[in-house]
């Protein structure tokens, strides 16, 4: 190594860190008298305030922050001095202990301290204010961070960073370095956060081979994992074996003949053969089991309730709608439209309907229409949305409780839901808004406890985004013959075509919608029209090319001229809808320039750093991944929330969501939180909010589609402002998503029927 050199010093203050590369800006304080901090910089993610460490690297200077040490490698390593002890145990790292305790312990013991712990922490109870539980909590604090230290360095030694280090020794305990040694594709199945690529980097630094077997077929798994991320139930063969080859960079027959171990194996893959998304002919399609599971399943119970003779609302088979409907007008206050007639009536006939259409076409008074009439005949009648926004938006339209789809089923840790076909929902007509959001293994869950003779009723823009997790369910169930739908709706409801799922799509924009930019501006975008931009009310473009310059105009519109305009507040009111994530005006880079503008440090605000975030009180959050053992009844990925407090003592954070919970979190659990100030356009499916901001500029030309706009732009109940280029707004205008995911539930509907 060049101007090879070791450095050590306490951590002070970490002033950069980007979470994808590890890169880290941070203060050192080397213990010299004179007050200076050394700024160093490098692979220091995972290091926390007030650790003291031991860094090799090699000096050099920067031209606009002038000499700095550049990290290549640290160990942690424990203070000698009483202000390294009183910082390293106040920095939070042992939970049980915050600078006020840190300051107790070391006035009493001093440079003792530390050995104290270690060997004798029960003497701990003669810190004033230390009683036997906070003593004993310190203790077994104390012996975890031992422990982790032990398989960090092991797993510093095989290139894996000290946040995914903690998530392993969370799952594995004192067995972690011998599953990490021998079984090391575990972890990308059993941890969260470690894909293949991590765990084969791990393998072939513990001396996997190449051409395992074992790591042939874990690539092919993550391979189809990906792609279910990606929205697809399934992937065919040749294109899982071409990506496969490209992924491991080994011969086409190995690859092959893992497929065929995995694909004789009960638990690996299933290979079938379906119709292909092209021109119907047929190719092989090889799941993962969990997902075509569920697809047969949800096929065959959504046929089954459709044919049932069993009918729980009996009482609309004999029902003259004339006067049910005036009397329904009375209620009220205002006559339904035909097609609108039309979808309440095969709602409360038909054993599933779908309702579709986009805003301000009546789908929401249609809703309510349906449970008014439920109600009259004195049914059951359950509502639910995917998200926490939805389901609180449907309550306040109908006038009765609603839930989450999760919270409505109960999913316990593992997936596994209270309600399900053996312990069916009391409910003789289930309503869930937001239907284009459910994904194939929710559809599934839900539909399998909807007991047999009950109505179902899905509700949904079939035209905005598909869900985040795979399949399409609400396209699949209208693919056959989507048209016949639509001309059907103004005659009294219409079958789709093929005598799937019976469903009507609303077309007729209402007088009252049709005054709204924001209304008048997402039909337009649907059908391939840009917007309006001029002389609106509540839609407005800031013209910026640059990416970066686009970026800053965002925050500003935010936090100032939208406030200021409209009197909206920036944190409750006003949500960033980005494109993508990464990129300059992306939603990762807007959330850091939100959070300066809208809650920027103050010396009396707390704030807790974990990795390449800072999270203070009054930060605006969402859960990133599904956590069922959080709250009431989990707590799951894209619940939003603030947060309301800190408590460094205890090492705890809480969140306010938006379904009114208060939920804590450990510091070591902050890896399931980001901030929201800025959510991706996929993360946003299902809320509604005041005012939208949309960054649109050619950094992000690969996402810019229509589907994307329209939705984000249909997020919004008041206002829309779109900040960026008008070469970019074209582009997502014209572009129509490409192709179809794959998956074969509109097959096997066809097939069932």
């Amino acid at each position: 190594m060049v101007n090879a050199a070791v450095v050590e010093g306490v951590l002070e203050r970490i002033t950069y860190a980007n979470e994808e590369s590890g890169y880290t800006v941070a203060r050192v304080d080397t213990g010299r008298g004179s007050g200076d901090l050394l700024t160093v910089v490098g692979a220091l993610l995972g290091a926390q305030p007030g650790e003291s460490l031991r860094m090799e690297g090699r000096w050099g200077s920067h031209p606009q922050y002038g000499k700095q040490f550049t990290v290549e490698n640290y160990t942690t390593v424990l203070p000698a001095t009483i202000q390294g002890i009183r910082r390293y145990l106040g920095s939070g790292l042992i939970k049980g202990i915050g600078p006020r305790i840190a300051d107790r312990i070391t006035e009493h013991f001093g440079t003792d301290t530390l050995d104290v712990i270690e060997t004798d922490p029960g003497r701990l109870i003669e810190v004033p204010g230390l009683g036997p539980k906070r003593t004993k909590l310190i203790g077994a604090a104390w012996e975890e961070q031992k422990a982790i230290k032990e398989v960090m360095v092991f797993l510093q030694g095989v290139g894996v960073s000290t946040s995914i280090a903690v998530r392993i020794y969370k799952k594995y305990g004192d067995a972690s370095i011998s599953v990490v040694r021998n079984q090391p594709y575990r972890l990308a199945a059993d941890v969260w956060g470690i894909g293949f690529l991590t765990a084969d980097r791990i393998a072939q630094a513990v001396g996997i081979p190449h051409d395992s077997p074992d790591r042939v077929k874990a690539g092919l798994q993550y391979a189809l994992s990906q792609s279910t991320d990606q929205g697809h139930c399934f992937l065919p063969e040749e294109q899982l074996i071409a990506d496969a080859v490209k992924l491991l960079q080994v011969d086409t027959g190995l690859v092959i003949d893992c497929l065929a171990e995995l694909a004789a194996d009960p638990e690996g893959v299933v290979r079938e053969k379906v119709p292909g998304a092209e021109d119907g002919s047929p190719v092989t399609a090889v799941y993962l089991v969990p997902f075509h599971r569920a697809e047969i399943s949800l096929a065959g119970r959504l046929t089954r309730l459709l044919r049932t003779d069993e009918d729980r609302m009996p009482a609309f088979r004999d029902v003259v709608w004339d006067k049910a409907l005036a009397w329904l007008a009375r209620r009220t206050g205002a006559e339904l439209a035909p097609e609108q007639q039309a979808a309440v009536r095969l709602a409360l006939t038909c054993k599933v309907a779908v309702l579709t259409g986009g805003p301000g076409c009546g789908k929401s008074f249609t809703v309510r229409s349906v449970v008014e009439l439920a109600r009259a005949k004195q049914a059951k009648v359950v509502l639910a949305a995917p998200t926490g926004r939805a389901a609180k938006r449907l309550a306040e339209l109908t006038g009765a409780d609603a839930s989450t789809v999760h919270r409505l089923l109960e999913l316990k840790p593992g997936g596994d839901a209270a309600y399900d076909a053996d312990r069916p929902l009391d409910a003789d007509l289930v309503v869930v808004d937001e239907a284009s959001m459910l994904d194939l293994l929710l559809a599934n869950k839900l539909v399998k406890a909807v007991p047999p003779g009950a109505h179902l009723l899905l509700v949904g823009d079939v035209d905005q985004l598909p869900s985040v997790g795979a399949g399409e369910v609400l396209r699949d169930l209208l693919a056959e013959g989507d048209g016949a739908a639509r001309s059907a709706s103004g005659r009294g409801g219409g079958r789709v075509a093929g005598g799937t799922v019976p469903a009507v799509r609303l077309t007729r924009i209402f007088r009252q919608a049709q005054q709204s930019g924001v209304v008048t501006n997402a039909h337009r975008i649907n059908s391939g029209v840009p917007p309006l931009t001029t002389g609106l009310k509540d839609f407005f473009l800031f013209a910026e090319e640059d990416a970066e310059a686009a970026a800053r105009l965002t925050v500003d519109v935010v936090a100032r001229r939208i406030p200021a305009k409209f009197g909206l507040d920036p944190r409750r009111d006003v949500q960033v809808l980005a494109p993508m994530h990464r990129g300059p005006a992306g939603a990762g880079a807007l959330n850091g320039l939100l959070q300066q503008a809208v809650t920027p440090a103050r010396p009396d605000l707390p704030e807790r750093r974990f990795g390449g975030r800072v999270f203070r009180v009054g930060d605006k959050v969402t859960q990133i991944r599904n956590n069922y053992e959080k709250g009431r009844n989990g707590v799951f990925n894209g619940t939003v929330g603030v947060v309301t407090a800190l408590d460094a003592d205890e090492q705890r954070l809480t969140v306010l969501t938006d379904e009114d919970e208060e939920v804590p979190y450990d510091f070591d659990e902050l890896d399931e939180l980001a901030h929201a100030y800025a959510v991706t356009i996929h993360r946003s499916q299902g809320s509604e909010y005041p005012a939208v901001v949309i960054p649109v500029t050619t950094s992000a030309w690969m996402m810019l589609q229509r589907n994307l706009l329209y939705t984000a732009v249909t997020r919004a109940k008041r206002l829309v402002v779109l900040v960026g280029s008008r070469r970019a707004l074209g582009q997502a205008v014209r572009t129509v998503s490409a192709g179809r995911r794959h998956t074969a539930l509109d097959h096997r509907l066809v097939g069932a029927m």
